[in-house]
């Protein structure tokens, strides 16, 4: 085992020791090599259950966002339907701030604002009215303010032109291509173990339903979340992200690129198409999170990335709380140089 390997392993031995996480699942790449690893148990709440032996599967929420949703746009963008400087008025004329462009939504610097009261408890065709009735406020293109909503609208943008619900969408065009083992927004039919997620006061233990609210409630309508997968899956979107296998069919390798490169209106601003943009010590890195409590990290440069897989809301760990010890495992992951195996 590499010491990168070993310093993340111990760090969440840490997590799973603390009662942060129930366990985990996961990869990391380190150029040709491969590590997956499997820690914990499945579930801690109401009681602690260890993995079983099928292949876990994870509800990834908002990394359903740059899994999903960022390829189906980059690939309607390389077949000229779609351009970046477009309005969303135009595919969805019910939202009123013309001036919103499908590089903010994907940049998330729309700066969306409004209430929804109830938001929660909506019904389907509720909910939609209440976000189409959002609008973007005065730091519109000048900041980062990460939004599902922004998401939302993608989806819907990508529902006008391919004329499929956005979940179909990315299914069709996307998750099958790629040839994703796994990765389905139906986990209902899946033949691996579909790790629950939080136990609910009105809903009960979640376990083969998305967690997030905005979601449950959109269903197949939602480019924010919906998507569950395995470490197998990731692994794939990450050598892919890497430049390590091809996909120009799918999204051209120059779009790919394109994603370690601040796309902001004003490029100061540090956001990618979806991902997070940070600077290492040799160049770009991109990274992603989901509510639940995946990971992913993408280290182009040095040919290097992590994927964890975790359902840390099953422990009600705060969002806050969570946030911190998770990006100290990002941390740790980058800080450590590469290492050649022992």
């Amino acid at each position: 085992m590499t010491v990168i390997n070993e310093q993340v392993m111990d760090y969440l031995q840490q997590l799973i020791d603390q009662n942060i996480i129930p366990g985990a699942s996961g990869a990391i790449i380190n150029g040709s090599q491969t590590f997956s690893f499997r820690i914990g148990d499945r579930l801690a709440i109401p009681k602690r259950e260890p993995f079983s032996r099928r292949r876990p599967l994870y509800d990834i929420a908002s990394i359903t966002k740059v899994v999903g949703t960022v390829p189906l746009i980059l690939q309607l963008i390389a077949q000229k339907r779609l351009q970046l400087t477009d309005s969303v008025s135009k595919f969805l004329p019910e939202w009123r701030s013309a001036q919103v462009t499908v590089r903010h939504l994907l940049t998330h610097t729309s700066d969306i604002i409004g209430y929804i009261p109830n938001r929660n408890f909506l019904t389907a065709t509720e909910l939609t009215t209440g976000l189409l009735g959002l609008a973007a406020g005065d730091k519109l293109g000048r900041e980062v303010r990460y939004q599902d909503v922004n998401f939302i609208l993608l989806g819907w943008v990508a529902e006008q032109l391919t004329g499929q619900s956005v979940h179909e969408a990315i299914t069709k065009r996307i998750l099958t291509p790629l040839r994703l083992p796994n990765a389905t927004f139906v986990p209902s039919g899946s033949p691996l173990d579909v790790i629950p997620t939080e136990l609910d006061s009105r809903r009960g233990l979640i376990v083969g339903e998305v967690h997030d609210p905005k979601t449950a409630i959109l269903g197949k309508h939602s480019g924010a979340a919906g998507l569950f997968a395995s470490s197998a899956d990731l692994t794939i979107v990450a050598k892919w992200l890497l430049g390590q296998i091809s996909y120009p069919d799918v999204v051209p390798d120059e779009l790919i690129t394109a994603c370690f490169v601040d796309q902001t209106p004003m490029h100061t601003n540090n956001r990618s198409f979806g991902w997070d943009l940070r600077q290492g010590t040799t160049g770009n890195y991109i990274v992603h999170t989901g509510f639940t409590g995946p990971l992913m990290v993408i280290d182009r440069v040095n040919q290097r990335a992590l994927v964890l897989l975790t359902n840390r809301v099953n422990l009600f760990s705060t969002r806050q709380e969570y946030k911190q010890y998770r990006e100290q495992l990002t941390q740790i992951f980058m800080q450590t140089k590469k290492t050649e195996p022992h």
